[in-house]
Parts: structure tokens; C-alpha cells; sequence
């Protein structure tokens, strides 16, 4: 267990906030916004289901004064994971979005990536987190 940081506690939240927001708008605005970024709804909808889920984890370690520094780790690999997976799907040929689409799935991908960097800062600042 860590101390976790300030910091690391604020990118929790920020994580958590904008996830639960992604997963509100993906799992009951799949159906409108699978044309506009010519995304299968099925995608759309079980990601926003996935997110739901995830950002009650996230939410719930930001609010914690003790966390498990492997859950931590977990949320940082797999934000980073993540933003690969999501630039991957843009190259694989298994989805053919639109530019709106393209460019919605590119900036997610960078915002993850980025909340992946400021996770890790975070969990940097909170003493020995990354020996302990």
C-alpha cells in the first residue's frame, strides 16, 4: 500500500471523470454517434460499458488515503496499452472510420496516453511508490 500523492489522486479523478463521461456518452449515445464516425455501434456501445466499470475503479482509488501500488500499475499499463490498442485500430483494417472518427479515436488515444504520463508522475511524487 501507498501514500498516494496529491497528484496522483487528481489524475485518478481527472481519469475517472473523463471516463465516466466517455462511458455515458458511448453506452447510450452508441447508435447516434456509430454514422457520424462510421464506427460499429457494437464498438462503440461495449466500450462506454467497459469505461463504466473502469471509472468506478478509477474513481474510487483517487478517493482512497491508502492504495495498492500494483492496482496503480495496472491502471497505467493499461492506459498505456490503451492508446496502442486504439492507434492500432486506426492501421488494422478492422474498422473504416470516417476523419470525424479517425480524429475522435486519435485524440481518446492521446488523452489516455497522457493520463497514463500523469498517472505515473503521480505515483512518482508519492514517496517510495516506485521501490516500495
Amino acid at each position: 500500500m501507498i501514500q498516494p500523492s496529491l497528484f496522483l489522486r487528481r489524475a485518478l479523478l481527472a481519469d475517472a471523470i473523463f471516463s465516466g463521461v466517455s462511458a455515458v456518452l458511448l453506452t447510450f449515445g452508441a447508435s447516434a454517434l456509430a454514422p457520424w464516425l462510421n464506427l460499429p455501434q457494437a464498438l462503440l456501445r461495449e466500450t462506454g460499458l467497459f469505461l463504466v466499470a473502469y471509472a468506478a475503479l478509477v474513481g474510487w482509488l483517487g478517493t482512497r488515503q491508502s492504495i495498492p501500488k500494483p492496482l496503480v500499475w495496472i491502471v497505467i499499463a493499461g492506459n498505456a496499452a490503451w492508446a496502442l490498442a486504439s492507434i492500432a485500430l486506426l492501421f488494422s483494417g478492422w474498422v473504416v472510420p470516417n476523419l470525424l472518427g479517425e480524429a475522435a479515436v486519435a485524440m481518446q488515444a492521446v488523452a489516455v496516453g497522457v493520463f497514463a504520463e500523469l498517472q505515473y508522475v503521480g505515483l512518482r511524487r508519492s514517496g517510495d511508490a516506485l521501490t516500495a
